[in-house]
């Protein structure tokens, strides 16, 4: 008998009894994402300042023009700072100085943006706005098996029921608003824009005069309206059921109300990059829809069922699985790589970081939605031709993938971003997944080019050391754990490893293909440097002999060798002393939400599945999963929200009971005792 589903997601509904302003919820489908407030919508957006209240889809970007005659800068506007890199210079795009209105502009542009407000206007006896403290009885349930979010209030003693949710398909969200209020007219329906901002919220609600709402179309259930934000345009569609109108507040502030006042209002929203030619589903409809949908995700899929569990911290590492899987689903599946706070508010502009897009979305994979993957992958198709570009105008050959971008995938300026080359495997790595899914002959077609040009730029990138006859990672480079002097970081440890494991897999797919093999892979693949270690420990990079006293906070990346990586490089006994060294010296409060589960991976391929779930329910302010699921990177309050430690999670939970390639024991990753009886079904094995 398989897992019952339906208890095992139902136990972990969102349920909020008050006001919670640092626990918002959201509704999506993995391309528009509505995070609302206690009353199911965006009623009090001045409250929730934490996780702003956004509207946000994978499209929803503005750029603000630039003070020049074109309006906009490119990265030829740019002075690059020149780098030794051994026998040549190579440029990059890492300095602000004299140039810093360029620098900034790049940067910061495009930003995702919010792309509306929805909220209820609810009127006082006294005649007054109704402010969060007036709202009394709440109970608000996020229903993760339908995906609906109902939410119930009382505002003087008089009930207010909202239903909210979003359609599987388009870019819609939907809303029924119940009260005897609405029959006495003291609740209506506000929409309203700001201008686009590079911000949290991505919004400017002080610059109403520089942006235009205009109706271009409507009729008697429904207005058409354009958003004209600078050079950027986008349609919202709204249609709304029987007796109701809308009202025209101000230049881009409209009310929904009823010439019949019957107690309920229902209506949807539908946001377009392109003019909506079709009517919208009725509610009806589109509640049926969100319903099969949200129900045929939970019956797919992996599953991991922690009630036989004696241990009490079972029900917390389940509750976190549960919500990280809906969370992901609608901020990570989408037709882009997610920003770090998805479609819930702005992180570093909006922008998506591509070193990240591992952390989001290879648990898909693992846990048999690889459609949830591959929506996004032919995005790095779509840039290919950007980072060939690349890496040609740096002196190299093959593809270099940017780091941090927006649709365009043109790399943004940054001390530390161009400098980055952990981001470099991943497309081997992805293709690999997609390979394993479907060993075909279309998926070898598929990924090929992007799997040969991403092996020529890591071989071209590596550099012969010919005093010791080997091949190495030399500066100019940073490593995943940023803190490193990018004229000194020579071989850290992760980048090494996952530099040898891409290069496996690529020989691979020229076997695979039939094609000739580029001799120089092999070589490289043989002479690539051993991973550097001082007194028994691996260490950030060659040379860092000071790793645990100087440089013992952000990422242990080290230990992602072995545990993101099947570690061919690594001594497992050396891994195991550098994992409990790490355990002893790190400042955690200083790591990130991704390394909790990285270095539970460590864990359990060492062995040590104790120690795996004790770094995994660690408490430390970066490891907080709050009320809502959200993995919160406390205290900075530019991540509230931080989805790489939510797929970061359910990766390591793949690994903690499917396993890895080659080995043969049952749940690697949990004490085999009562205490952790986990049972699980549908998880695949990592490489």
């Amino acid at each position: 008998m398989g897992i019952n589903r339906y208890d095992l997601v139902k136990r972990h509904n969102v349920i909020l009894e008050k006001a919670d302003i640092e626990n918002p919820l959201s509704v999506g489908n993995g391309e528009i994402a509505f995070t609302a407030d206690i009353t199911g919508m965006q009623t009090f957006i001045d409250d929730y300042k934490s996780i702003p209240l956004c509207t946000m889809t994978q499209w929803g970007f503005h750029t603000t023009p630039a003070q020049n005659d074109k309006g906009y800068y490119t990265l030829e506007n740019l002075n690059l700072k020149y780098y030794d890199a051994f026998d040549r210079k190579v440029g990059y795009a890492t300095s602000a100085e004299n140039q810093e209105n360029v620098f900034n502009w790049l940067r910061s542009n495009p930003h995702r943006i919010n792309l509306g407000n929805i909220g209820l206007n609810i009127i006082l006896d006294d005649g007054t706005k109704a402010e969060l403290k007036d709202i009394f009885e709440i109970h608000q349930v996020l229903d993760l098996w339908n995906g609906i979010l109902i939410s119930d209030f009382k505002v003087e003693k008089v009930p207010v029921h909202v239903e909210t949710f979003c359609h599987p398909y388009e870019d819609m969200i939907i809303f029924s608003v119940e009260s005897e209020l609405l029959k006495q007219n003291k609740i209506y329906i506000e929409v309203k824009f700001p201008y686009g901002a590079a911000n949290i919220s991505g919004s400017d609600w002080d610059r109403n005069d520089s942006h235009d709402t205009n109706v271009v179309d409507y009729g008697r259930d429904f207005v058409e309206l354009l958003r004209t934000v600078d050079e950027d345009a986008y349609f919202v569609k709204i249609e709304y059921s029987k007796g109701v109108y809308l009202d025209r507040i101000g230049k881009n502030h409209f009310a929904l109300k009823q010439k019949e006042c019957n107690g309920r209002i229902v209506f949807s929203c539908l946001f377009s990059k392109q003019k909506p030619f079709k009517c919208l589903h009725s509610f009806s409809e589109s509640k049926r829809m969100c319903k099969e949908y949200w129900s045929s995700f939970w019956r797919g899929g992996g599953a991991i069922d922690f009630s036989k569990c004696e241990d009490k911290r079972a029900f917390e590492l389940e509750r976190r699985v549960i919500l990280s899987q809906y969370l992901t689903a609608i901020q990570c599946s989408g037709s882009m790589p997610p920003q770090e706070t998805g479609l819930t508010c702005n992180s570093w502009y909006g922008k998506f970081h591509l070193e990240m897009h591992w952390w989001h979305a290879v648990h898909f994979a693992l846990w048999d939605r690889m459609p949830l993957l591959s929506r996004s992958i032919w995005w790095y198709r779509s840039i290919f031709s950007v980072s060939r570009d690349i890496a040609r105008k740096q002196g190299y050959k093959g593809a270099r993938w940017p780091k941090m971008v927006g649709p365009d995938g043109m790399d943004s300026p940054s001390p530390i971003g161009p400098l980055l080359v952990w981001q470099q495997p991943h497309l081997i790595y992805y293709s690999e997944l997609f390979f394993r899914e479907n060993p075909s002959e279309e998926t070898l077609d598929m990924f090929k080019d992007i799997v040969i040009d991403t092996a020529d730029f890591i071989a071209s990138f590596v550099v012969y050391d010919r005093k010791n006859d080997r091949y190495i990672l030399a500066p100019p480079l940073i490593p995943a754990q940023e803190n490193h002097d990018p004229n000194v970081a020579l071989n850290p440890v992760f980048e090494l490893e996952y530099f040898s494991f891409a290069l496996e897999i690529a020989i691979k797919w020229y076997r695979r293909l039939g094609l000739r093999l580029n001799p120089k892979l092999e070589e490289i693949y043989f002479k690539l440097a051993n991973l550097p270690s001082k007194d028994g420990v691996y260490i950030s990079h060659e040379g860092c002999i000071n790793t645990y006293e100087k440089f013992n906070f952000d990422h242990p990346s080290m230990l992602a060798a072995l545990g993101m990586l099947p570690g061919r490089k690594v001594d497992k006994e050396t891994m195991r002393r550098t994992l409990h060294k790490v355990l002893k010296e790190w400042k955690f409060e200083e790591m990130w939400g991704w390394d909790f589960p990285m270095m539970a991976m460590t864990a359990t391929r060492l062995g040590e599945p104790e120690t795996a779930i004790n770094i995994l329910l660690m408490d430390s302010p970066k490891n907080t999963y709050m009320v809502n699921g959200h993995n919160n990177q406390i205290p900075n309050k530019e991540l509230p929200v931080y989805l790489p430690g939510n797929g970061g999670l359910l990766v390591a939970m793949a690994l903690m009971t499917a396993g890895w390639d080659g080995n043969s024991q049952s749940t690697p990753g949990f004490p085999k005792n009562r205490m952790w009886n986990v049972e699980w079904e549908g998880l695949k094995a990592m490489i």
